[in-house]
């Protein structure tokens, strides 16, 4: 069976289980970025809409939502997983593996798992993997079911959509950029959304915290195999300090990669990970990775070291130093010339 028709076969399944089961859940990545929290909202809102009981299932750690997403959350997310798992569809949005999934029980105890995403190294964990590496996004995937079941697309859907399509496109700048993205957009912002109001809260109105805490990457920002690696550390200190929060480190990684020569730019940033505070926490070190177009895929960088992502944007977790990291990243730079 050639890859077209196990893609068509895959659709024509999930289509089936959207329209014939009654009760869903729906889960996305932990830490979930726009085009994770975009595909979960309008999943949720698109099952709702056909009458189907569903519930949207996060981490108690991602709530609340990041300042930038806060506006998306027109359904209610909860951190319980319902009693009766064992008879919902699970819906996965978004997820490269089962790795990052924060809520454990879903993926054993759900009567089905629907495997929805757009990643190229997508590990195909579901009972159905609708897995679509030429989308831009899983919002993107998400567009065309929509459109497919004839499901009518009201102001809060289209918003959670367009928010996934922009910051999973960098802005429509990626390489993943394509025809069918901006024909996307042009069909969501005709149905009443305000894409300058959207790019408002993504990317302006920002906390000084925020200010603060890119200019403690720029200091520290480092270029490494002839300038090929332009690479930053944020250290704990450097937040409370600042006064930050981790999700103000978004966005600083952009900085890195304007720079003249870099073909790739990580920002490494320290987390407190586990069920302790600051004082009791493990700290770990969560690294994000970005390309500049020039064919050079970061996911492949992130594989190895435990993570994933796409060809242009990727990231994975690591206990590594600051040395051993940089070292890390420049020995496999230098395998991907």
């Amino acid at each position: 069976m050639s890859t077209a028709d196990v893609a068509r076969d895959a659709r024509r399944a999930v289509l089936e289980y959207l329209r014939s089961e009654e009760r869903f859940v729906t889960v996305t990545h932990e830490h979930p970025d726009g085009d994770a929290i975009g595909s979960l909202v309008a999943a949720t809102r698109m099952l709702q809409a056909m009458g189907k009981d569903v519930v949207a299932v996060v981490a108690p750690s991602d709530l609340p939502l990041s300042r930038e997403y806060k506006g998306l959350a027109t359904v209610d997310l909860v951190t319980g997983i319902p009693e009766d798992i064992g008879e919902r569809t699970a819906l996965f949005l978004d997820c490269g593996t089962l790795d990052r999934m924060p809520v454990g029980p879903i993926r054993t105890d759900a009567a089905r798992i629907l495997n929805v995403d757009h990643h190229h190294d997508n590990t195909r964990f579901g009972d159905v993997d609708l897995v679509d590496s030429e989308a831009s996004s899983t919002v993107e995937i998400l567009w065309d079911l929509l459109r497919e079941l004839q499901v009518p697309i009201d102001l809060d859907t289209a918003k959670a959509l367009y928010v996934g399509l922009v910051t999973d496109t960098g802005q429509f700048m990626w390489e993943n950029t394509s025809e069918r993205a901006h024909r996307m957009a042009a069909d969501l912002i005709g149905l009443g959304v305000d894409s300058f109001a959207v790019y408002r809260t993504l990317y302006e109105g920002a906390p000084w915290a925020k200010l603060a805490l890119l200019g403690r990457a720029l200091e520290r920002t480092r270029r490494e195999e002839d300038g090929q690696l332009t690479f930053s550390l944020l250290r704990r200190e450097d937040y409370d300090s600042t006064g930050a929060e981790d999700t103000d480190s978004e966005g600083i990684i952009d900085h890195l990669r304007t720079v003249a020569g870099t073909r790739v730019a990580a920002v490494a940033r320290e987390v407190v990970v586990g069920p302790g505070d600051d004082a009791d926490g493990v700290v770990r070190t969560k690294v994000s990775l970005r390309s500049t177009g020039t064919g050079l895929d970061v996911s492949s960088i992130a594989r190895a070291g435990g993570g994933g992502g796409h060809p242009q944007a990727a990231g994975f977790t690591t206990d590594l130093g600051e040395e051993e990291l940089v070292q890390f990243l420049s020995a496999h730079l230098r395998e991907l010339r």
